[in-house]
């Protein structure tokens, strides 16, 4: 992901919001990879992920003009993500199990030899078994590599229960303890 830092940002956030169709194309150009990748990741389906980002660009036209820049446009945007994902997941709770919404996480990059597939079925399976606070907690911090200011931000949850969520998740997988 090109991103070109807040200040830049903000220009484009602020042209965008005025009508300015470049800037806006602009802005998503810069961010979709973050949306989609976030998408994916949190759904585990590269179809849904493409759903979710077309969906996140036509909410960003309506609320762009809400952004108050308390936080970070990137922070921000991956809210709105989430949060979409999230309603997708409620949607088709009854349709798709804990797996496949997170096999994303261990299945991006196949390595070149059987270890390397191993271990990536492993995370995958570890991370399924985490309880969903959790799990969203590595989604965010280790996946869209947020800090855990701004992975609060998004849960809206204080940054100390961030800190020991992954604590508790490096913990776990470290004992391979399994789900929480």
């Amino acid at each position: 992901m090109a991103e070109g830092g807040e200040d830049s940002d903000a220009r484009l956030v602020a042209a965008a919001a005025s009508g300015d169709r470049d800037a806006f194309g602009a802005l998503l150009q810069r961010h979709y990879n973050r949306i989609h990748g976030l998408a994916w990741q949190l759904t585990g389906s590269r179809a849904d992920a493409d759903d979710i980002a077309q969906d996140v660009c036509c909410i960003l036209v309506e609320k762009l003009a809400t952004f108050r820049g308390e936080a970070k446009f990137s922070t921000w945007l991956c809210g709105i993500v989430f949060n979409a994902c999230r309603d997708l997941q409620r949607r088709r709770r009854s349709f798709r199990g804990l797996t496949d919404r997170l096999a994303v996480i261990a299945g991006l990059a196949r390595g070149p030899d059987g270890r390397d597939l191993h271990d990536a079925i492993w995370v995958r399976s570890a991370i399924a078994r985490l309880k969903p606070a959790y799990r969203d907690a590595v989604v965010l911090v280790a996946g869209q590599q947020l800090s855990h200011a701004e992975a609060a931000e998004i849960l809206g949850v204080a940054e100390a229960t961030i800190s020991w969520r992954m604590h508790e998740v490096r913990r776990m997988l470290g004992s391979d303890g399994g789900g929480a």
